[in-house]
């Protein structure tokens, strides 16, 4: 029996850790500033309801700060030994944690809004509406202080819907610069069978035949047939597993050659930033409670509907205990070493036994952000070893750790 595990370092953190981090901390001294402006405010004019403000907002400051805290502390251990597998998966555990608080917090919420089902209190709109105002100005300062003042965050805040992405498990499109513009390769499966789609990004359809020729890693060649549709040419053949590969475009007469690796199937769930992601979803659930208040204090006032303030807050409740929970599942999935991918985890097993082996054993999860972990047995009887099976896993381009155990039979 032969093992092997390749010599690398093991930081497992994500491609944009360190901006994450300076972000989050922009943010904490924004929620920090506006707590410090609302208690003093509200204790100089004697107004008590910017002084409760400002104690939520400091509930607000320490959800970041825990964030924050957490991108530094992954940071500066990240070669720390005494971590096996580095310090990646601290955000996730900083996410749940946040997620947890979250859920407290809208049960409180939640508790609150029924008692004044129960109990109505008398609501002082002149200072309760412009406070809701601020809150909600705050709250979208720091979501764009978190997106870095654009929108290439890489949507690690979401909720857990998909995106419905066209090519989630391979690379982006690849693109092809030719003398009458730049045309775009990609893998298109959204819900139907794999094929090739040429689009043109600056440049009109090829008006000459178009031809895709792969070569796979073990040396199979194929060629590709293309036909055109209204706004795109498409392969008339699917593209079989596994989508790693180099292909040769014929454009034009020309051959343009591109390379498709392998990527995690659930992409976007293992290269997520749990640790943003709650940061995100704690400013936007504040932000979903503010809008919702502000229209129920309105409401209240013109229409004298007292009863709507309550019912507001009881459906923000339940919208940030959703997002609390979607948190809390995904995080304690990672954290609990649950296989990310189960199809990934089956292309695995299909690579390692299409020459015949078997395998006997796999482990596969997550160690941070865009990396994957695995710990794969098999037998063989072959003459090959470790290195072998390791070159034909190294397609697999999330795989930042692995071993490979080798049992000759």
């Amino acid at each position: 029996m032969s093992v092997s595990s390749a010599t690398h370092d093991h930081v497992f953190l994500g491609a944009e850790h360190e901006r994450s981090e300076r972000r989050t901390w922009n943010v904490v001294a924004l929620c920090a500033a506006m707590m410090v402006l609302e208690i003093g405010g509200g204790v100089w004019f004697g107004s008590i309801a910017l002084v409760a403000d400002g104690l939520h907002m400091s509930t607000h400051a320490g959800a970041m700060l825990l964030a924050a805290v957490a991108y530094r502390f992954a940071r500066r251990h990240a070669h720390d030994p005494r971590f096996s597998f580095g310090t990646g998966k601290l955000g996730d555990l900083a996410g749940f944690t946040s997620a947890v608080i979250l859920l407290m917090i809208s049960l409180l919420i939640g508790y609150e809004a029924v008692s004044r089902f129960l109990a109505p209190v008398p609501i002082h709109f002149a200072e309760a509406i412009p406070i809701a105002c601020l809150g909600l100005a705050v709250n979208v300062a720091s979501a764009w202080l978190l997106s870095g003042g654009e929108h290439g965050h890489s949507h690690g805040h979401s909720h857990g819907h998909s995106h419905g992405h066209a090519h989630d498990h391979d690379d982006e499109a690849k693109l092809i610069e030719t003398a009458n513009g730049t045309y775009s390769l990609e893998i298109f499966e959204d819900g139907v069978p794999p094929r090739f789609r040429l689009h043109g990004v600056n440049a009109p359809l090829p008006a000459s035949e178009v031809g895709v020729e792969v070569v796979w890693l073990d040396g199979r060649v194929q060629r590709f047939s293309m036909a055109p549709a209204a706004q795109y040419f498409e392969s008339t053949q699917e593209i079989s597993e596994p989508h790693a590969f180099t292909a040769t475009v014929m454009i034009g007469g020309a051959a343009h050659e591109v390379t498709f690796e392998e990527h995690a199937h659930g992409a976007d769930a293992a290269s997520r930033d749990n640790n943003m992601r709650a940061a995100f979803v704690h400013i936007l659930a504040d932000a979903a409670v503010s809008a919702l208040v502000i229209v129920g204090l309105v409401a209240a006032k013109i229409f004298g509907w007292l009863w709507l303030d309550p019912l507001v807050g009881i459906v923000g409740a339940l919208v940030i205990a959703s997002w609390a929970y979607g948190l809390i599942r995904d995080t304690g999935a990672i954290l609990l070493d649950m296989t990310p991918d189960k199809a990934m985890a089956a292309r695995l097993k299909s690579t390692i036994e299409d020459d015949g082996d078997e395998l006997a054993d796999l482990h596969l999860w997550r160690v941070g952000p865009g990396h994957l972990g695995a710990i794969i047995a098999l037998k063989t009887r072959g003459p090959n070893g470790p290195e072998h099976y390791r070159a034909k896993l190294a397609r697999f381009k999330n795989l930042s750790h692995v071993t490979v155990e080798v049992q000759n039979v």
